[in-house]
């Protein structure tokens, strides 16, 4: 069956994993230190299959705040390597250890003054032997048949490469802010980055507090938020707010031939929720669910500035 087979996969590289997971030691601190350390960058760079795997990694680390640069190692030997400078770290993957390509890069890396990280198969390999530091990625077996498809390899790599990011992200103490900064587009920058002005509409729907019904109706409708601000007669002093709901309500509650000479005040809830232009949206999100209400009236320095809909916060992705 099909799933048997996945399953053994999957339990192959688990067994892999595990063995990964008890060799970290030493040497893996001495990298992480020699990082820190460093006036450079990180630069990952390997052939075929872990030339994928450098690539990845690479991104995992810029994305936690180590800056970090993929090389292809057969681009390197014809002029590519030129970005590697003197303090860099530069990370060799290689299930081998022996890879032509990677071998005729060595001397040159050397010569331009980087930290040599052998990241093998193989530690008893050329290139482990020429580097300053060894990571044994070394695997029993492929989780392949035959032995040969990179699979229990390249997890184990992946693995560490994600360790690795791990342990620096910590050691740099990079927290949701600066991942937040890493990542705009994503859900969690939007949710610790956009702020309230951001998204709110600065054009306030208002009425007086002795305004008429009908007035009242009229603004709702040419604001296209569902609610007026209501505010004090002459000033900008924010009395309460009516929302579509009111409406509904005293519809229900009054006698329609007295329903027009209803005023603005008879209508509105006094002393609304209100937030600040400059806080984060989710803390919008997080009063309208914890009030029931699906608008706020925003300030700016207390004094009412637009209104924002909970359709706004759900369109930008706050969640």
């Amino acid at each position: 069956m099909h799933w048997e087979v996945a399953r053994w996969v999957v339990v192959e590289e688990a067994r892999a994993l595990e063995a990964l997971a008890g060799r970290l030691g030493e040497s893996f601190d001495r990298v992480v230190q020699a990082i820190l350390a460093s006036p450079g960058k990180v630069v990952l760079t390997g052939v075929g299959k872990s030339a994928h795997i450098a690539a990845k990694v690479a991104a995992t680390l810029n994305s936690v705040g180590t800056p970090a640069v993929w090389l292809h190692a057969t681009e390197a030997i014809h002029g590519d390597v030129g970005i590697v400078q003197s303090g860099d770290v530069v990370l060799i993957f290689s299930k081998s250890g022996e890879t032509p390509e990677v071998r005729a890069l060595l001397p040159v890396l050397r010569e331009r003054g980087a930290f040599l990280v052998a990241c093998v198969g193989n530690p008893d390999s050329f290139v482990a032997r020429q580097a300053h530091e060894v990571i044994d990625l070394s695997v029993e077996r492929e989780a392949c048949p035959h032995n040969l498809t990179p699979t229990a390899s390249t997890t184990v790599a992946l693995a560490f490469g994600d360790a690795l990011a791990i342990a620096l992200m910590q050691a740099r103490r990079f927290g949701p802010d600066q991942f937040a900064a890493t990542h705009p587009g994503g859900t969690l920058g939007k949710r610790l980055l956009l702020r309230v002005r951001d998204i709110a509409d600065p054009l306030l729907p208002t009425v007086p507090e002795n305004a008429p019904l009908k007035e009242v109706l009229v603004s709702i409708t040419a604001g296209r938020k569902g609610a007026v601000a209501v505010l004090a007669p002459d000033s900008s002093l924010l009395k309460g707010i009516i929302t579509d709901g009111d409406i509904r309500r005293a519809l229900e509650r009054h006698d329609p031939s007295t329903l027009f000479a209803l005023q603005a005040h008879h209508l509105a809830t006094p002393s609304p929720r209100t937030i600040e232009a400059d806080q984060k949206a989710y803390e919008a999100l997080h009063l309208m669910q914890t009030h029931k209400i699906s608008q706020l009236i925003v300030t700016e320095g207390g004094k009412p500035w637009g209104m924002l809909h909970f359709h706004d916060l759900i369109r930008e992705g706050i969640q």
